[in-house]
């Protein structure tokens, strides 16, 4: 039995590939991250229309972050963390990533401190947006910019 070798794609076919990569190259850059209005769409599905208050939440990141790989974030809120009155939820949020919900955190009073640490990656120079959802149905938002450096550089 012989096999049938595949068909060499034609000139045609190859520049019509090309082009083709040439499109999503010149297209996916500009697709790629999020920005202001996805952020508030996310909170929109979120929350709706429900109004925040600002303050009760200490965001803690660096306002220059020399290696976007790898930078710190601390969230505490202020709350009792009692039955009646504490935290059920904190998102945080970066308006420059290709996804803009970053993390998630659930907690209970049993947690006795609304607080987390974690690291996330950076895209871009950006604002990171926290949003903490109490007991209540208030919600509370803190936002700060960090200005992400390329290899040790303003960028």
């Amino acid at each position: 039995m012989m096999r049938k070798s595949p068909k060499a794609p034609s000139r045609r076919d190859a520049v019509r590939m090309a082009a083709l990569a040439f499109a999503a190259c010149a297209i996916a850059p500009r697709l790629a991250f999020a920005d202001e209005k996805t952020v508030a769409a996310e909170l929109k599905k979120l929350y709706g229309g429900k109004p925040m208050a600002e303050g009760k939440i200490r965001l803690d990141v660096p306002e220059i972050a020399e290696n976007g790989l790898v930078v710190p974030v601390n969230v505490e809120i202020e709350s009792p963390m009692t039955e009646a009155d504490y935290v059920k939820a904190v998102h945080v949020f970066a308006e420059g990533n290709p996804q803009p919900g970053v993390v998630s955190y659930q907690f209970t009073p049993a947690c006795g401190k609304a607080s987390a640490a974690t690291r996330m990656r950076l895209a871009q120079t950006q604002d990171v947006i926290c949003v903490a959802e109490m007991s209540n149905g208030a919600l509370h938002m803190a936002k700060a910019n960090v200005k992400v450096t390329i290899g040790g550089c303003g960028g």
